[in-house]
């Protein structure tokens, strides 16, 4: 992740200021930021926060667009579940580039461009959407809108650099939020659309974020601002790869962020497959697939708010072994044909992966703390030198995970799909689900809580 290289403060409290430059930007001096940062700040993040929203949404339009794709379209439930995947696949790959093109590009200037690469995948979508379009032609369609993913990673890097430490939790924790209320707001659109003009126009809702894509690069011109102090560090994508817990906490967002991406793309699949007696059409089903994204989004600060109070890790093993218990009930209700046990289990699982994903982000900056401390105490490092290792590592494990997390989302909608193909149900993919979490609630304790002298202390 980018960080902010060192400056030479000018005397002022106010930021120099060219056309969107924020020269000597220092929000760590509390004098600048009561008189120019905060306000600056808050600006660039509201913003921000549209632009993702947007992108998240694009991200999440396949979620949407294969509940219109009827028997016309002659895509089997195996092939609907691939269309759900690749936008996942694309937007994990990019997310590590985006990432990088905060400093690079600077992140006035790459927040516009890649709000305008959302219109790639939007526009041609609105015209093209329509019986006799070719499979082939619906898969790169699909493909193109995973650059809404990557929005995500590189907000999040930009975002990063506005706000002093004792904030920067609260910031990203909106910032995150915000993008995945795309997820549910992107449904919603569906269900309006399904509800007002039927499912034979799937163009429409592609068509609606069009104008929005434009707004928000406009928004991005007139309101946001670069860093020019953002720098990538170098090696540092290096020095996190070789560090075993960014492949531990990579292996937990697979289970929380992973998840609820995965299951946001595919619920109305499941539903109309599951329990089609019950949703014999799109807008049955689109009645209840936003309800999970929504609450999966709303609670995803709660999980952060129980971090800081009862460790990161406590709260991640906790909801592991609550994940496991959802994917067992789904298990069962589908057995057992009880829709309602099915959706409170479903729920559950939205509901806990947006807590995991809160209390697995409080984690690894935790991590990366405990270690400086331990390396300052053993004489290994000086305190300024450890503070700066912690930062520099915190950074690059996020942009790790975050793209390693994303291909859960992949996961999730081939293991329908395989299940589906293999029996006819989702059993085996539920199975898959139950045994996944087990091992991230395990890997929790054996790295985090099991006692020991390796124990890493306030993680």
């Amino acid at each position: 992740m980018s960080t902010l290289a060192p400056t030479t403060p000018p005397a002022a409290a106010a930021a120099p200021r060219g056309r969107h430059r924020l020269e000597h930007w220092r929000p760590e001096d509390p004098d600048f930021w009561r008189g120019t940062g905060a306000r600056v700040a808050r600006r660039n993040l509201w913003v921000s926060i549209l632009a993702e929203h947007v992108g998240f949404s694009v991200w999440s339009l396949w979620s949407v667009t294969v509940l219109f794709l009827g028997p016309q379209y002659g895509i089997d439930p195996a092939g609907k579940f691939l269309l759900t995947a690749v936008p996942a696949a694309l937007g994990a790959v990019l997310r590590l580039p985006y990432t990088l093109a905060v400093a690079r590009f600077g992140g006035r200037n790459w927040t516009i461009v890649s709000a305008l690469l959302l219109l790639v995948p939007t526009v041609p979508m609105a015209v093209l959407l329509e019986p006799g379009v070719s499979y082939s032609t619906l898969m790169v369609l699909a493909c193109l809108t995973g650059v809404g993913g990557g929005n995500f990673a590189s907000s999040m890097a930009n975002i990063n650099l506005f706000f002093p430490d004792r904030l920067k939790g609260r910031a990203l924790g909106l910032n995150a939020g915000g993008g995945n209320l795309g997820v549910p707001a992107v449904q919603l659109v569906g269900l309006a659309v399904l509800a007002t003009a039927g499912a034979a126009y799937p163009r429409l809702v592609p068509a609606v974020y069009i104008p929005l894509i434009v707004l928000a690069a406009l928004a991005s011109a007139r309101w946001l601002d670069n860093i020019p102090a953002a720098r990538n560090e170098p090696g540092a994508l290096r020095a996190a790869a070789a560090d075993r817990h960014t492949w531990v906490m990579s292996v937990l967002y697979v289970g929380t962020f992973g998840s609820f991406i995965g299951f946001g793309f595919a619920f109305g699949q499941v539903l109309q497959l599951q329990f089609a007696e019950r949703f014999p059409t799109p807008v049955h089903a689109a009645w209840l697939t936003f309800l999970g994204p929504l609450i999966g989004s709303l609670v995803r600060p709660v999980g952060g708010q129980l971090a800081d109070r009862l460790g990161g890790a406590r709260v991640t093993f906790w909801n592991f072994v609550a994940m496991a218990a959802g994917a067992g009930l789904v298990l069962y209700a589908s057995r057992d044909r009880s829709f309602g046990l099915y959706l409170v289990g479903f729920l559950a699982l939205f509901v806990f992966s947006g807590v995991g994903n809160g209390s697995t982000y409080k984690m690894i900056p935790a991590i990366f703390r405990a270690r400086a401390g331990a390396s300052v105490a053993t004489g290994r490092r000086e305190a300024e030198a450890a503070e700066r290792w912690a930062r520099r590592m915190t950074g690059s494990l996020i942009g790790v995970a975050g793209a390693v997390g994303a291909f859960g989302g992949v996961l999730v909608n081939v293991a329908f799909r395989q299940s589906f193909l293999a029996s006819g149900t989702a059993d085996a993919a539920y199975l898959a689900f139950v045994a996944w979490y087990v091992l991230c609630f395990l890997l929790t304790w054996a790295v985090y809580l099991r006692p020991g002298t390796h124990r890493l202390p306030g993680v």
